[in-house]
Formats: C-alpha cells, sequence, structure tokens
C-alpha cells in the first residue's frame, strides 16, 4: 500500500515511522467487516481496549444475546460469561491483525486487553489475571494491558520475563514513564539469564495526553475567574493551556532515546530485543477550541505508535499534516514545565499526575463495575425470556 496524499495516516507509518493504532472495539465492528476495512484502507495497525469501550459495545447490543444465553445454559458466572464475550472479540481481533503481526515482525498487530481495573493495586493478583488471560485467549498478538502504578510495574517486570507482551497504560508523567522503561528492561534481563528467547516480546508504555490538558486547563480557567492583579500574568497563564500534554509527551520521548542509549538496552538489543514503544493515548482532543488531530500531528516520530479513537481516525485521514515534530521544541518543553512552578503560574505538576492516575483507574473501574452490573440484569432477563 503506498502512501496517498488522501490517507495522511499511510504517510505517518511510512515515512515517519509512527504506527496508528485504534482504541475502540466491537463485536459489531468486527462481524460488520468495518474492522478490516480500518486495517486494509485506513492504516489501522493495532487496536487498544478497555472496560470503557466494552461497556459501550455491550451494553444494550443484542449481538452479544446468543453467546449470554449460552453461558446462562453453562451455568457460568457473570465473571466468565464476560470473559468469554470479550475474550472471542480479543481472538477475532488478533486473527484479524494477524497479517499486520507477521509482515512487521511482530512490531505491530497487537490487541491490547486490560486486567480487571479493580485489581489494579494487588501486584500478585495482576501477575495472575495477566498469565491467565495471555494463556486462554491463545494468540501471540495479544497484549495484556496492566497500570503503571507503584504495585503494577513489578507485575510487569515478572511477566516480560514469562514472555507475556505488555502494554503499560494510564501512565501520565515522565517519571512514570521512566520507571515503566527499566520494569520492562528488568523483565527482559531476567528472561535472558534464564536462556530464554527475548526477541519476541513486544511492549508498549501508553502516555495519556488530553486529560493531563483537561487538569491543567481547568486549573488555570479557576485562576483567572478568581482574577489575577497583573496583565501580565493573565498572558502568562493564557499562554501555556493546551502546551503541558504534548511538552511533557516530547520530554518522556526525550528520555526514552536516553535509556536506549544505555549498555544495559544496548545488550538486549544486541540478543533481538523489541524496544519499548511510547504509545501516545486519551488522543481526542477535548477542548473544541483546540484542533481535533493536535495529539497527533505534534508527536509524530519514530518507534511511537499513537492509538486514535474511530473519529480522530477519520480526522486524520482526512486532514493530518505528517511531519517529524517529536524531537522539535524539545528545551522549550522542558522551560515550559519548568516555568509551571513560577509565583506566576503555581502549579504543582506532581499533584496533577497523582490526581490523574487515581482518576485514570477509577475511569476504568466504574465502567467495569457498571457493565458487570448490566451483564447481571441481562442475564436475569434473558434466563426468564
Amino acid at each position: 500500500m503506498t502512501a496517498t496524499a488522501s490517507n495522511p495516516i499511510l504517510e505517518i507509518e511510512q515515512q515517519y515511522g509512527q504506527s496508528i493504532w485504534m482504541d475502540n472495539l466491537s463485536r459489531t465492528i468486527i462481524q460488520s467487516g468495518e474492522l478490516k476495512q480500518l486495517i486494509d484502507n485506513r492504516g489501522v495497525h493495532g487496536i487498544t481496549s478497555n472496560p470503557s469501550i466494552f461497556e459501550k459495545a455491550i451494553v444494550g447490543n443484542a449481538i452479544y444475546d446468543a453467546d449470554i444465553e449460552a453461558g446462562i445454559q453453562g451455568k457460568k458466572s457473570i465473571q466468565e460469561i464476560y470473559e468469554s464475550l470479550v475474550f472471542d472479540d480479543i481472538r477475532n481481533a488478533c486473527d484479524l491483525l494477524k497479517p499486520i503481526y507477521e509482515e512487521t515482525n511482530g512490531l505491530d498487530g497487537y490487541v491490547s486487553i486490560e486486567v480487571p481495573p479493580i485489581i489494579a493495586n494487588d501486584t500478585e493478583k495482576t501477575i495472575e489475571e495477566a498469565r491467565r488471560y495471555f494463556h486462554e485467549i491463545g494468540r501471540p498478538n495479544v497484549m495484556i494491558k496492566i497500570p503503571g502504578t507503584v504495585n503494577g510495574l513489578p507485575a510487569v517486570e515478572q511477566v516480560i520475563s514469562e514472555g507475556i507482551n505488555v502494554n503499560v497504560t494510564l501512565l501520565f508523567s515522565v517519571d512514570s514513564y521512566i520507571n515503566t522503561a527499566w520494569s520492562y528492561i528488568r523483565g527482559l534481563e531476567k528472561r535472558a539469564a534464564a536462556g530464554e528467547d527475548i526477541s519476541k516480546i513486544a511492549s508498549v508504555a501508553s502516555f495519556f495526553l488530553s486529560r493531563i490538558d483537561s487538569n491543567i486547563d481547568e486549573r488555570i480557567d479557576a485562576k483567572l475567574k478568581a482574577g489575577v492583579d497583573r496583565i501580565e500574568k493573565e498572558v502568562v497563564l493564557k499562554a501555556i493551556k493546551g502546551k503541558v500534554a504534548i511538552a511533557n509527551a516530547k520530554i518522556a520521548y526525550d528520555k526514552y532515546k536516553e535509556i536506549i542509549q544505555s549498555d544495559r538496552w544496548q545488550a538486549l538489543a544486541a540478543k533481538g530485543a523489541k524496544v519499548q514503544r511510547l504509545l501516545w493515548a486519551s488522543t481526542s482532543t477535548k477542548n473544541p477550541e483546540y484542533s481535533d488531530v493536535m495529539y497527533v500531528d505534534e508527536l509524530i516520530g519514530p518507534d511511537t505508535v499513537n492509538t486514535l479513537p474511530p473519529n480522530t481516525i477519520e480526522a486524520c485521514a482526512d486532514h493530518c499534516s505528517p511531519a517529524n515534530r517529536i524531537e522539535t521544541g524539545v528545551a522549550e518543553a522542558y522551560n515550559l514545565l519548568e516555568n509551571l512552578k513560577e509565583p506566576d503560574i503555581d502549579i504543582n505538576l506532581e499533584e496533577v499526575m497523582d490526581e490523574l492516575l487515581e482518576d485514570g483507574i477509577q475511569k476504568f473501574v466504574d465502567p467495569y463495575k457498571s457493565l458487570m452490573s448490566s451483564l447481571e440484569d441481562k442475564v436475569q432477563h434473558l434466563a426468564t425470556v
């Protein structure tokens, strides 16, 4: 497939070394042929999913009813019914993306599924569920999503050492990304020390974007609403709106480049290890005043992934402006984040990141619980029909 002006996504992938994945999955898009079309015509090279996506897909959708009824007949629990529905969708999506996986020698073609978010702070349970998900789904191109929390990262290290592909999710701060990168490296080192092949393992570090700007913009708006004593202060505050997430991501990529130059990484690369790519997540623009593709255009660069919701995929295919921008304006990015500490701005970035992580886990827990509750209602309804 050749890059054409009519689809900038292909240009991003073929000329700039960034893979475009889609942040969406449902049985409807698999069975209708829509997913295959997106792979063939839009250049979608992978899929990410989460409990919120599955809640939207399953609740109120009759396409799952026959399998739910089969689960009722088989006396399966609500959890088992949920897993049977989701695992089937993941397997079918993996099969559709298998040609991409093979063509790219295991770089792309992955489908991500998250371990239950209610166990985000339980290391041992996360390890156990990651193993079970990986083996039960039984596809080489499945990636298990594990939150990059203090308790999640030891699980990442362990399952990487066991040869399980991992998508480390809910990364907001640069420090959390650095810790994630070293967890991946330690997992590979452990596996290599055991004499196991490390060339077939893939991992991405999912670095969240738009939620950062939403949080910081809200803080700035509150300061402006409260009133400022000098026009200069107002100008300074307004100037950083919508800028922090991209600056933060550029710094993370700068740290990535440092890490892959390290002796420890180079030793693993010599044994065939794949880099853990930074994946830009939460890329739909929340503020209508900003470009709907700003979290794509500004972060194009080699050895990265951008996972886009369907609307952003269409917007990008229509009017993205491909260029390698991830390595431009890096000094300015460092300055911008440093300036947040200035008295005129006074935004504690660490506090923002902690708040976002806690909120992010909750944003997965709530739809997961809601889905289980809706599924229970549906089971009761179908059982009495």
